[in-house]
């Protein structure tokens, strides 16, 4: 068995918190750093399926991505923040979340995105925070045929997307929301910028600047780093039985 102390201490010396940008919230958020825990359950987001799914496990603890919350001032049933707090100790569960201190992070989110998707990370495409990465693919591909690799390696339900008609070499990625450093991208001289939650003006952006972009959805560019994870914990703590949520999946759905 390990603490849910001993397990968050191991994971910010993986992904410092004093990493994390000033908005985060990220740490242990909920229960009790002395509980010994035989099993976690590693998801992107702590959601009350995952919640529930961690319950059935018999999991002591849930390592996620995303904060449980930001901002609280209240702990009722009538809001999901709320709620998922309120479940999570009813059922004596406890929640790490390491967010934006794991997208910086060596090995991390972004270094998970630029692996999956062929490419060599070489530079980080935000010095100032260090999130999202800059590399380059084995050999040069046409843009065409990197759709096809990005839905299937994410395994998202379907790509938004502006084909600047260049083949793919030059490669900049940033899970999650990261279509305002479409600039980045393009001064770093990068052909291609995956991203997510891309905006209107940001494909325009991407249009004038000649730039390939793809918009790969929030879940899909972030959920690569579950795995990692899941195997930073495996390999530091042998006797823990840690799985990965199987309930916890892209949100958004295309027509």
């Amino acid at each position: 068995m390990a603490t849910v102390q001993e397990i968050f201490s191991f994971l910010n010396e993986k992904a410092p918190v004093a990493s994390k940008m000033d908005f985060d919230n990220v740490g242990l958020l909920v229960g009790h750093g002395d509980s010994a825990v035989d099993r976690v359950l590693v998801s992107l987001d702590v959601t009350a399926p995952v919640i529930d799914e961690a319950a059935a496990l018999g999991a002591g603890l849930i390592v996620s991505h995303h904060p449980i919350f930001f901002e609280l001032k209240s702990v009722t049933d009538g809001d999901m923040n709320g709620s998922r707090v309120l479940s999570l100790a009813e059922k004596g569960i406890a929640a790490i979340c390491m967010h934006t201190n794991l997208d910086a992070a060596a090995g991390g989110v972004n270094d998970a995105l630029m692996a999956a998707l062929g490419g060599t990370a070489e530079a980080v495409l935000e010095p100032d925070t260090g999130i999202g990465r800059i590399g380059t693919l084995t050999a040069e591909t046409p843009f065409a045929e990197f759709l096809s690799l990005v839905k299937r390696t994410l395994q998202t339900n379907g790509l938004r997307y502006h084909d600047a008609h260049r083949p793919v070499k030059r490669l900049a990625v940033c899970g999650g929301s990261g279509g305002s450093d479409i600039d980045l991208a393009a001064a770093a001289g990068c052909d291609t910028f995956v991203t997510a939650d891309v905006k209107y003006n940001q494909f325009l952006e991407a249009a004038w600047r000649g730039v390939n972009l793809i918009d790969a959805d929030h879940f899909c560019t972030e959920n690569v780093v579950v795995p990692v994870l899941a195997d930073w914990l495996r390999g530091a703590f042998p006797a823990l039985d840690v799985r990965i949520s199987q309930v916890h999946r892209q949100t958004a759905q295309f027509y």
